[in-house]
């Protein structure tokens, strides 16, 4: 339940950061996640905190997930946020909804779908755009629309059905809405697009010439919502990175952050309009505030799934689009694995080629398979694909201490991280678990969500190791780049 208490007195009392310092923070991003973000960047007084958090809505999103035994994601290690932009048009009258062309559409969609991802040493952020359009399985509904998650229900439901096509586990949720949309970009005074392509959209009062334009929030909001372009939905997720990263080099480059009522004024319009799991609390906010200081826009690494098809034509007689499963498998894997996509970060390609991957090979790692789920024979036939793969696996496999293992994990020593990543990066949907106890064998606990174990390419020529579909693009998808390349040059 919402709440609203009374903000400091006075706001304008509080003293901005330096410019060296909110450079540094206001990269804190989380990405599409800009409205939380820039409270955790600016820096400010703390003491703003427990209003800010208080006047947050706020949504039980995890509960009963994964039959109520769900671990506490907390703000240590690797962590993923299910960011969500809702076209709820609740509270608009027939005028607002005309001025920002977004029709009289009843209840609540995800309109916008982008999984956001901290590196556990807080050194890199990985974007990924999903197509509303992605043709998945909707856990207890069947086959349908990714989108249609969320109107199905909730954001639990939502959380569930990422999780269920992507094998990664979500840690937070944030959601953001039309109205408080705008208001975010007309806080910060506009913002600035570019145009390779004149756009023309009857529908959504929007006719851009190529080019460069400064926009005001309605305008921002029909650029990053229209799919009248070649691309479709795809060409969609672009634009919507795009307005992600100028959004937070307008809150850079002006004194949006040193100003105190124009601060303010973006805080409230941040706070009206942002949903958030119970778990990102103030406490977690304040710490991830800190962990993040270092993090810049070269940083963050924005991409689109993999797509296989643009036209697939679903059972209900409408369009979807369907994911190149194995490319997004080996992207998501990196993900699991906590190795950025390339573009940014720690460095590293994310094909699996190139100088990262020339450290550990199969045939280095030894691994000891557990079956963690009861499923008889599960062991033997994980403990053989790793073998096939390349890897050292001397020992039979054995039975885990627990048969309801519901993620598979890796546990390893500290001082075989690399090996351990490179294995997670085979088997979609693990995790890593260090244990200062272990040798140097790795043990792989399989969980249910196991699937196969994809042999890492290794020995792939340099040509192929840099190709799109490889960076975790696509043949129809886009390269990995960071945010600092999607601002308009000047």
């Amino acid at each position: 339940m919402r709440s609203a208490p009374t903000p400091p007195e006075p706001r304008r009392g509080f003293t901005p950061p330096s410019g060296r310092v909110r450079r540094k923070r206001v990269a804190l991003l989380l990405a599409g996640t800009l409205s939380v973000v820039v409270l955790l960047a600016s820096g400010t007084a703390w003491s703003l905190t427990g209003w800010v958090s208080g006047r947050l809505n706020r949504f039980d999103v995890f509960s009963g997930l994964a039959d109520g035994d769900r671990p506490q994601a907390g703000t240590t290690g690797a962590l993923n946020f299910l960011v969500i932009g809702s076209d709820t048009r609740d509270g608009m009258d027939r005028s607002e909804q005309n001025e920002l062309g977004v029709g009289r559409a009843e209840g609540r969609r995800s309109d916008t779908m982008m999984l956001v991802h901290l590196g556990a040493e807080r050194e890199h952020i990985t974007v990924v755009g999903i197509p509303r359009d992605s043709w998945v399985d909707v856990p207890g509904h069947g086959e349908n629309k990714i989108n249609a998650a969320y109107s199905l229900g909730g954001p639990a439901l939502a959380v569930r059905t990422v999780e269920s096509a992507t094998h990664v586990r979500i840690d937070h949720y944030v959601e953001v809405d039309f109205t408080g949309f705008v208001d975010m970009v007309d806080a910060l005074g506009g913002i600035e697009v570019c145009l390779p392509q004149p756009i023309e959209d009857p529908k959504a009062h929007l006719e851009m010439a190529a080019g460069t334009h400064e926009v005001d929030g309605t305008e921002a909001l029909a650029f990053a919502r229209t799919r009248q372009t070649a691309g479709g939905d795809l060409d969609r997720i672009e634009r919507q990175q795009q307005v992600i990263s100028a959004m937070l080099e307008t809150a850079l480059s002006t004194d949006t952050l040193s100003d105190p009522q124009r601060f303010g004024d973006f805080v409230d319009t941040a706070l009206n309009s942002v949903t958030v799991d119970e778990g990102l609390d103030t406490a977690a906010i304040n710490e991830l505030a800190g962990q993040l200081r270092g993090v810049g826009l070269g940083d963050v690494t924005l991409t689109t799934v993999p797509v296989g098809q643009t036209d697939f034509w679903t059972p209900h007689g409408d369009v979807a689009v369907t994911w190149d499963q194995q490319a997004a498998a080996k992207m998501f894997a990196r993900i699991n694995a906590d190795k950025p996509l390339g573009g940014g970060g720690s460095g590293g390609s994310a094909s699996g080629g190139g100088e990262e991957d020339a450290g550990p090979r199969p045939a280095d790692v030894s691994l000891q398979v557990f079956n963690g789920t009861g499923i008889p024979g599960l062991g033997a036939e994980v403990s053989r694909a790793f073998s096939d793969a390349g890897f050292r696996v001397p020992s039979p496999a054995r039975n885990w201490s627990s048969s309801e293992v519901a993620e598979t994990v890796l546990r390893h020593a500290p001082d075989n991280k690399a090996q351990a990543r490179m294995v997670a990066e085979t088997v979609p949907g693990s995790s890593l678990v260090e244990d200062p106890g272990l040798g140097d064998r790795i043990e792989v606990v399989v969980g249910f969500n196991y699937r196969e174990v994809d042999a890492p390419e290794t020995a792939a020529p340099a040509s192929s190791s840099a190709s799109p579909q490889g960076a975790g693009g696509g043949a129809t998808g886009s390269a990995p780049s960071t945010a600092r390349d999607k601002v308009c040059e000047g």
